[in-house]
């Protein structure tokens, strides 16, 4: 007996799991934020802490420097509540050894960064900050004759 073919309209099961338990941590993330009054900017992000390399038990500046209090510190270890973090730049900014924390996140037009240093996220700063102020000087004035125009003699 030949089997059916599926119907291309029919879902496969395993998606729609998928799509379930991502919709459900989406909420628990956005019930966790909530209290705290933080806007999210990423879809989607990871954090990853060097264990080898870290030096928590001297320092544990990243636990201070967390907005969401996402890194606290767990039996001789920094930790990570995932949910919790907004994938900022806090924790790498404050850490005193490159490389240690890792964050990656996504932006809502699908651009992905990753930054592991003080400088790799200064530099991604910087260049975000660079790109909004020439799309506001370029909404003012879109060409040289608007502006020569507008201020000129």
């Amino acid at each position: 007996m030949a089997q059916k073919p599926e119907d291309s309209s029919d879902s496969d099961i395993f998606q729609l799991l998928l799509e379930a338990s991502e919709r459900k941590r989406r909420e628990k993330r956005a019930q966790l934020l909530q209290p705290l009054g933080i806007k999210e900017f990423f879809e989607e992000g990871n954090i990853s802490i060097d264990k080898r390399t870290c030096k928590g038990v001297e320092c544990k500046l990243c636990i201070e420097a967390c907005p969401t209090n996402a890194l606290y510190w767990k039996s001789g270890e920094v930790g990570i509540v995932e949910e919790l973090c907004v994938f900022c730049t806090a924790c790498v900014f404050s850490c005193i050894v490159d490389n240690c924390i890792r964050v990656g996140r996504r932006r809502p037009n699908g651009e992905m960064e990753r930054f592991s240093t003080p400088r790799d996220a200064l530099m991604l700063l910087s260049g975000i900050g660079s790109r909004k102020r020439l799309s506001r000087i370029e909404s003012r004035f879109p060409t040289i004759e608007v502006y020569l125009k507008r201020y000129g003699k």
